[in-house]
């Protein structure tokens, strides 16, 4: 979140160059676009390793320097901004590291790298004061853009041109408009002076040399860029160090953005565990879609999850006044449903039978007679703006909130039991818990996406996209049950044939594109995949809101661009899937089980509160309340 929103035509400027990234990728030109899960694949790997983490909701460099300070130690990122802060123990750059070039002894490796520290830097230019240098970063602009007389300033100084000739820089000629500008500022002894010569060259009145106070008051250049040298003044204890030091408290501050959410989902994020969307979304009422490589000239494949993401939208945002009175008349019809204590009721989730209070009785009647209640007329339209792709252009959308029919609190939803939770999640997605009842649990919402893009998506996704996708599994599966540790499959199928599955596995590797194959991609196959990454995705944001009423699948194992799309030519050229699977019979059992619960969720007798749900149960301002899904 940016609440400032200072460096949002940063961000937007960004999406903009991806979706043309991604667009040549899909033509077999270059681009850098990292796949829409990797944020999530990086968390579930610390996670799994043990390493501990904390999710800053809004810019994390600061907290990043101030705690590097603290530690006295090395930051490791790409970021340019850490050329500024002043970090004893010095940036190292990633690009820099030599991955490859491993040296020293085997019980002592190491690998290469640069290690940049502002001290060196200000050496380089005749000793300069290092307070000097954020100067630099904002005049020069950085992710929050420079003030806009900035480039006046500049044009005033001519700042290539100066010291030609020798100057400070080790007797050699500035080659850059930044050596030249810190040549400038090397001239200063102080940020208050450089300052006061910026007020001058602009012709700024009033500047009685009465130090940082005034001018931070006024409205000119100079206080403009005195403010943006703020961002890199480093405290000297870090809000985060308690959190590593074993904490259970979120840290506040700097991360207030935090406080709007309740307790145990303000810890969640915190721990990594709920998506910035998630955030965005109650904060900013807005969400930056991911780019991806697609067909350009559909619809963007985040299109297909437009329902998923509406719904957690939902959850977080109708909370307009005459909802807040349906809420009331929700918990009273609740309240007084588990006082009557008749029939099905009593077995309601929580044993609510004897009145023991509203949070303890969910149950399907229940939710049944607060969703009518509901249903009978929010006016209150609430909405969230998502920029997405449209062609090659990025577009803002306007995107209507739909709560789940299945009334659900926010400030109560960790008091909500697991099975309730489950019952949203799945309402949401289109199908009852009964499809997936022979899918392993850790399977389950990559099946449930399954079903819900195999009924969403458009074009219609292939006989053989399923397959492949479902068989993608299959193999990922079988790469997780080789993993040193795992004995998942074994305990549960102890007399399989393990020889015959790692065959499989092979089998199925092979079909895998290779680097001099990609050059021939399938746009048309690309779009579907992209579209089910899409689901998921957004899927994965409302089980995380959810507080995970489904276990999170195995992302790293789960899915692999180069395996499914070499599976689907391999299927598309008339093969059986089966014939992959032979000997296998684990491998085997797995596919056909999976393949059919995914067959089952796309059942249209399932209807969630997609458009189609929305359609069939009619048009008119109802849908956009909360019986409108």
């Amino acid at each position: 979140i940016d609440p400032s929103d200072k460096k949002f035509p940063t961000l937007r400027q960004r999406l903009q160059s991806k979706i043309r990234e991604a667009d040549s990728l899909s033509h077999g030109r270059n681009g850098s676009v990292l796949p829409i899960l990797t944020r999530d694949v990086f968390i579930q790997v610390l996670i799994q390793r043990g390493v501990p983490l904390f999710q800053c909701p809004a810019e994390a460099d600061l907290e990043i320097a101030c705690l590097a300070h603290q530690w006295n130690c090395p930051v490791l990122t790409n970021d340019s901004d850490f050329y500024i802060f002043d970090l004893p123990g010095g940036y190292l750059p990633l690009r820099f590291f030599q991955w490859t070039n491993l040296n020293g002894k085997a019980s002592h490796r190491y690998i290469s790298a640069r290690c940049y520290t502002t001290n060196g830097l200000c050496r380089w230019f005749g000793g300069m004061n290092q307070e000097l240098l954020p100067l630099c970063a904002v005049l020069t602009g950085n992710d929050y853009g420079a003030p806009k007389d900035a480039e006046t300033l500049l044009g005033l100084l001519d700042v290539t041109a100066l010291g030609r000739g020798g100057g400070r820089g080790k007797g050699k000629a500035p080659i850059s408009r930044i050596e030249g500008l810190l040549l400038w500022l090397s001239s200063f002894s102080s940020p208050a002076e450089a300052l006061e010569e910026v007020s001058r060259l602009m012709g700024e009145e009033g500047r009685d040399g009465g130090g940082r106070g005034k001018r931070g008051q006024k409205g000119g250049l100079s206080s403009q860029l005195w403010a943006g040298m703020q961002e890199y003044h480093i405290t000297s204890q870090s809000s985060l160090a308690h959190w590593f030091s074993g904490g259970k408290a979120v840290p506040r501050g700097r991360t207030s953005g935090l406080a709007q959410l309740p307790e145990c989902l303000s810890l969640a994020a915190a721990q990594g565990l709920l998506a910035p969307l998630v955030v965005d979304a109650l904060v900013m009422h807005r969400v930056l879609l991911i780019p991806q490589v697609e067909n350009s000239k559909l619809a963007s494949s985040h299109c297909s999850a437009r329902a998923i993401r509406q719904a957690v939208y939902g959850i977080l945002l109708q909370r307009g006044q005459d909802v807040q009175a349906q809420d009331m008349r929700v918990q009273e019809n609740i309240s007084q449903g588990m006082r009557g204590g008749r029939g099905r009721g009593r077995r309601g989730w929580g044993g609510g039978g004897r009145g023991r209070g509203v949070n303890v009785g969910f149950s399907i009647e229940h939710a049944a007679v607060a969703a009518t209640v509901q249903a009978q007329g929010s006016s209150v339209l609430v909405c969230v703006e998502e920029y997405d792709r449209l062609d090659l252009n990025l577009k803002k959308n306007q995107v209507e909130a739909h709560p789940p029919r299945t009334p659900l609190q926010l400030d109560t939803l960790g008091q909500a039991p697991v099975a309730f939770r489950l019952g949203v999640l799945l309402e949401v997605l289109g199908m009852k818990e009964s499809a997936l009842a022979s899918v392993p649990l850790h399977l389950r919402l990559a099946v449930a996406v399954t079903g819900f893009w195999l009924r969403e998506a458009i074009p219609t996704p292939s006989q053989p996209q399923l397959q492949a996708l479902v068989l993608g599994m299959v193999y990922g599966e079988l790469s997780w049950n080789n993993q040193p540790g795992a004995t998942h499959y074994q305990h549960a199928v102890p007399q399989l044939n393990w020889a015959a599955e790692r065959n499989v596995w092979a089998g199925l590797d092979r079909q895998r594109v290779r680097p001099g194959e990609r050059r021939g991609l399938d746009v048309g196959v690309a779009h579907s995949f992209s579209q089910w990454q899409a689901c998921l995705w957004s899927a994965l944001c409302l089980n995380q809101l959810l507080l995970l009423p489904l276990p999170e699948p195995h992302l790293s194992w789960l899915f692999s661009g180069t395996l499914v799309h070499g599976l689907t030519r391999y299927l598309k050229g008339g093969r059986a899937a089966e014939s992959l699977l032979a000997g296998g019979s684990l491998s085997g059992q797995l596919y056909f089980s999976l393949l059919d619960a995914a067959r089952k969720c796309s059942s249209k007798t399932h209807p969630s509160s997609s458009a189609a749900g929305r359609r069939k149960r009619g048009g008119g301002r109802g849908r956009r309340g909360r019986g409108g899904g």
